[in-house]
């Protein structure tokens, strides 16, 4: 059976929407808890959100089947991830925190798939500069009235976060095509758990949990963790992993217009204009993703 690349385009962006809701949520968090720990408790909650699938699809067998060692490097990339872009977030503001780390990402991801021997088609690199340039476009034109200042090492971390990203989608990419993508991602998640949980124990201390901090952890890890990176798994299975990072830039659309309705940040019309900018970069990659898939 050949590849469905637009099953896959629009897995990835039915994703990013969930995923665009993650530093949104993350603002409604107390300050005392931090971002280190929400990202590892949102870890948590998605491991055990996977293992109730894979309970309820009866896909418990075959988990000893796995490339253990490429598991291994997409959990070290997804825990790096979350404690860096929670992070990140929080030093620089949910709008440009959200924009670095995932305007990035792409930038990673074609990189590291090119010296992979992989490289994305020149319409690819095309459509992720207009992409990557309008979620550049939404920072600066965003409200800085009353945004904190940006930090040297919010967008270090917010960096890390991207490459991390990159990392965990294209070893993702290998491991959907040898196993179930519940399995692989219960596998993933669930080592990513295991290495963020005593890592925030580390840089924050231990955590005393309120009502509403498990109210929003719970669902950080079981709709923008959970069902995102469920379907992001089955999506790779139709495109490549740059493309599918790139479609990730969605994201940032959808927590730009969650940062206006909900939050009440206030950009400008050159904000706006970089949103458009991103969706009319994200045709170009769709496109290309097609016409590569029609090729061959």
């Amino acid at each position: 059976m050949k590849p469905a690349p637009l099953r896959g385009v629009l897995m990835v962006l039915a994703a990013a929407l969930c995923w665009g809701t993650t530093g949104t949520a993350q603002s409604f968090a107390p300050p005392t808890l931090s971002a280190y720990w929400i990202g590892a408790l949102r870890l948590l909650a998605s491991a055990v959100f996977f293992a109730a699938v894979l309970v309820a699809t009866r896909q418990r067998t075959g988990l000893m089947r796995l490339p253990w060692r490429g598991v291994a490097l997409a959990g070290v990339g997804m825990a790096a991830y979350n404690l860096a872009f929670f992070a990140g977030v929080r030093a620089t503001g949910v709008a440009i925190g959200t924009a670095v780390a995932l305007g990035s990402g792409p930038i990673w991801a074609g990189l590291l798939q090119a010296m992979g021997g992989q490289r994305p088609p020149l319409r690819w690199w095309v459509g992720t500069a207009l992409a990557v340039a309008g979620g550049v476009l939404m920072v600066a034109g965003g409200d800085r009235g009353s945004a904190q200042p940006v930090t040297a090492t919010g967008l270090a971390l917010c960096l890390l976060a991207g490459l991390s990203y990159a990392v965990y989608a294209l070893v993702n990419k290998r491991l959907v095509t040898t196993g179930a993508p519940a399995q692989v991602t219960f596998a993933v998640f669930t080592l990513a758990t295991v290495i963020a949980v005593p890592m925030a124990w580390v840089f924050a201390g231990p955590v005393v949990l309120t009502l509403r901090d498990v109210v929003i952890a719970s669902y950080l890890g079981v709709v923008a963790t959970g069902v995102a990176y469920l379907l992001f798994s089955h999506a790779l299975r139709h495109i490549s992993a740059a493309t599918g990072v790139t479609l990730a830039l969605a994201e940032p659309v959808t927590a730009f217009v969650l940062a206006v309705l909900v939050v009440g940040e206030r950009p400008g019309w050159v904000a706006a204009g970089g949103g458009l900018l991103v969706l009319a970069g994200l045709l170009v990659v769709v496109f290309a993703e097609l016409r590569v898939s029609t090729v061959r």
